[in-house]
């Protein structure tokens, strides 16, 4: 018979699948740090030693890692899904910044389809607080706000999906764009009418998700994503123009009469 003995699981086993759950579902993200040891068992009712026991398995194993004198943290690894090398040449060549965009198109459009129908009314009223928090950066013409909160919004809709994998690796396309490696954010946030826009179309997003209408998410993902796509286009092409105008500008001066 297929049956074999059940055995009582070990205190410490239960807190670290409890950890990583929250790892792998995003709610303990890289460089969150845990509360201090003793507050933490008491939260989770084990002893400090079977709270430790769990910590050094955790740490074993990459997921969470000590700073002396700050205390545990969860470790920084949303880097390995793309390799330095490759984060730099993504820098270095215009081509991966569409790439970039048409991979956000698809697998935005599928996490708000997701998000239409499987997002909990928890879920959907995060998404509903960050816009709303959009609209008070738009008001207060706090451009840099509005593009944080851009961020939030988009990732908001991949969590509220819960499919993990896709929120990994949507994690850290966005930490590379937090860092500038695509583009700038702020570069398409500068002018207020693009800035009003883009407001009108993350409203458009939101209604579709609050209305759990999955075609209408999607197609106002597709619809906003166009929209950058073609704005960073007209700007990468307008730096073109400056180059070229500054050299000559360079030149003409140069020239003697």
């Amino acid at each position: 018979m297929p049956f074999q003995p059940v055995h009582a699981e070990k205190l410490s086993a239960a807190v670290i699948r409890q950890i990583e759950q929250l790892i792998l579902r995003g709610i303990l993200r890289p460089g969150d740090r845990l509360p201090p040891e003793r507050e933490l068992a008491e939260r989770m009712k084990v002893s400090r030693p079977s709270l430790r026991d769990a910590i050094a398995d955790l740490q074993d194993r990459g997921l969470l890692t000590s700073r002396p004198g700050s205390g545990i943290f969860v470790a920084e690894v949303l880097g390995s899904a793309f390799s330095d090398a490759l984060i730099k040449l993504f820098a270095r060549h215009e081509g991966a910044v569409f790439d970039y965009l048409a991979f956000r198109r698809d697998m935005e459009g599928l996490a708000a389809e997701r998000a239409a129908k499987l997002g909990s009314d928890a879920d959907l009223q995060v998404i509903a607080t960050i816009f709303a928090k959009m609209e008070t950066a738009h008001a207060k013409r706090a451009s840099a706000d509005e593009a944080a909160l851009d961020a939030d919004f988009h990732m908001a809709i991949v969590e509220a999906s819960h499919n993990v994998i896709m929120l990994h690796m949507m994690r850290s396309m966005y930490d590379l764009l937090k860092q500038g490696v695509f583009y700038n954010r702020q570069m398409i946030f500068r002018n207020r009418t693009t800035r009003t826009m883009l407001l009108d179309q993350h409203r458009a997003i939101n209604e579709g998700l609050q209305a759990r209408d999955p075609a209408t998410a999607r197609a106002a993902v597709a619809t906003h994503l166009d929209f950058v796509e073609k704005a960073l286009a007209e700007q990468l092409k307008a730096e073109r123009h400056e180059a070229i105008a500054q050299q000559r500008l360079g030149y003409e001066r140069s020239r003697t009469p």
